[in-house]
């Protein structure tokens, strides 16, 4: 991991996600973006009655910039390589190109809300992003503990193709020096068009995984099966592998685990992406 991004708004839950940031950056020695978009006052400045409003939007923009500059202060007394970045215009679009410029590895945001009525009307920005984004993302919550990311749970379908992200996961994890666990959940919900035995086997082998960090549980819903197995495994991350899905794979299994978990988890999120043909 070289690159991380973390966009900010000034906001607790976004210091609280700079602080996990740059958890993982001393521990990575990545280099660490810490981002602001700036939404600009547009105005007909030709009007004498908004002059007073655009003075207030001047000096309300010089202060964005100096608690920017203060992040990355706070971010450089931690030990780690960080710098600033300012952009306008709109939120989502900004970060992602952001990611795709720089050739970030890593965003990492804190959720907006709570995952309650406001999110699921109005839609969170790191759930979007989430889903969106080429590279891995790391969503905070609010209620999230500030953790060392020593016991990590990653959510495997078991299906083939799954071996770049499954490699992805266990570098991070011998990087962060953590525990990881591999969990697939069974339910009803979710179609299996293939016995999990064989790939159980393969990736033993290949990876190196002992038996017993391999675990197989039944539930009513994914969802609810992972929430409380990293509950009573008192999991500090979960690991999500997204694909790209097409029409068969949408009519058996849905949409939405993504978005749905983005929204409801109490721990810390790590989505990564896995596309079509299994590359990253």
């Amino acid at each position: 991991m070289k690159k991380i991004l973390v966009p900010i708004d000034f906001s607790e839950n976004a210091h609280k996600a700079l602080s996990f940031a740059i958890r993982i950056a001393d521990k990575t020695k990545a280099r660490l973006l810490i981002l602001y978009v700036y939404h600009p006052y547009v105005n007909d400045i030709a009007l004498p009655e908004y002059i007073g409003s655009l003075e207030i939007y001047r000096e309300l923009e010089e202060s964005y910039r100096e608690k920017l500059d203060e992040a990355v202060a706070f971010a450089r007394r931690q030990g780690v390589h960080a710098e600033g970045v300012w952009e306008t215009g709109g939120t989502q679009p900004a970060i992602l190109d952001q990611a795709r410029s720089n050739q970030i590895d890593l965003i990492v945001m804190g959720r907006t809300g709570q995952g309650g009525l406001l999110d699921k009307l109005l839609g969170s920005n790191s759930a979007a992003i989430a889903s969106d984004a080429d590279c891995a993302v790391l969503i905070i919550p609010p209620m999230a503990v500030e953790a060392d990311f020593k016991n990590i749970v990653y959510a495997t379908q078991l299906e083939f193709g799954e071996k770049p992200v499954l490699a992805q996961a266990i570098g991070l994890a011998r990087q962060l020096k953590a525990h990881i666990t591999f969990l697939k959940i069974n339910s009803d919900q979710q179609l299996n068009i293939q016995s999990d035995t064989q790939y159980m086997r393969e990736i033993k082998e290949y990876f190196g995984i002992p038996p017993e960090d391999i675990v197989v549980r039944d539930a009513d819903s994914v969802l609810e099966g992972l929430q409380a197995y990293c509950h009573q495994a008192h999991a500090d991350l979960l690991i999500l592998c997204r694909r790209d899905k097409n029409l068969l794979q949408l009519l058996l299994n849905g949409r939405g685990l993504t978005r749905k978990l983005a929204l409801a988890t109490d721990i810390p999120l790590l989505v990564c992406h896995l596309k079509e043909n299994g590359s990253q």
